[in-house]
């Protein structure tokens, strides 16, 4: 229990840096993944969150942070890919995980253990902190309620729940997470998904988040890049349009 409050102490008000490359992008790969992690640790990161076996041993041999571990696979017929079963849960644990993440959701699982079971068979087996990855303030208090340790706001804006997001994250969601998960329940909420500006991740924690995850504004060059084009084009056709006139 000790080390489960250290760890969780460790990242409370804190910035944790997902640091995860799928296949195809250019810097997939576990030497990758460890370097940039090492960059987070050296800007001031509080925590690693990592995808993958492979990945997440090499980050822990790169960095004294604690890593928040999970490994997407999918699987035919099941929308869920985070961590969806026990065979993946133990490949985080063995790499060398400190907290394992998973879906949090009560969408049907590849191999028809749900998510109750999931986290018993888990819990029977090792002592480590759980993650549940949500879409809506109702699955927050779900996961809450089955005794997981941090909820996530991961998945707002990627499932029926909600509709797809932006550049932003749903402070509203947010801030009723926090509400009902942190403020009936006692159970922390780490907010990750759509940050990409320092002021919405500082935003997050002034409404009361635990921790604040942030990925591709970080970790992820080629969306950083798009971004920027984007902008540029939109302000080459603005002043095209203003010439016209």
């Amino acid at each position: 229990m000790r080390e489960r409050e250290a760890t969780l102490a460790r990242l409370q008000g804190g910035l944790i840096v997902s640091c995860q490359a799928p296949e195809g992008d250019p810097l997939h790969g576990p030497h990758f993944m460890a370097e940039m992690a090492r960059a987070a640790w050296l800007g001031g990161a509080a925590g690693i969150r990592a995808n993958s076996g492979p990945d997440i041993r090499a980050i822990r041999q790169a960095v004294p942070l604690p890593v928040l571990g999970i490994v997407k696979r999918h699987y035919p017929g099941s929308p869920v890919y985070i961590t969806p079963t026990l065979g993946e849960a133990e490949e985080a644990v063995r790499a060398g995980a400190d907290v394992l993440a998973l879906d949090g959701t009560a969408r049907p699982r590849p191999d028809g253990v749900g998510l109750e079971r999931l986290v018993e068979a888990i819990r029977a087996r090792w002592a480590i902190p759980l993650m549940a990855d949500v879409g809506s303030v109702e699955e927050g208090l779900a996961a809450a309620r089955l005794g997981f340790d941090l909820v996530a706001t991961t998945l707002v804006g990627y499932t029926d729940d909600h509709p797809p997001l932006g550049y932003e994250p749903d402070f509203d969601v947010v801030a009723r997470m926090i509400d009902e998960v942190t403020g009936r329940l006692g159970v922390p909420v780490v907010v990750e998904g759509h940050i990409w500006e320092p002021e919405q991740a500082a935003r997050c924690l002034e409404l009361g988040a635990f921790a604040v995850v942030v990925g591709s504004a970080i970790t992820r060059p080629h969306l950083i890049t798009r971004r920027f084009v984007q902008a540029i084009d939109v302000a080459r056709a603005r002043v095209a349009r203003e010439r016209v006139r």
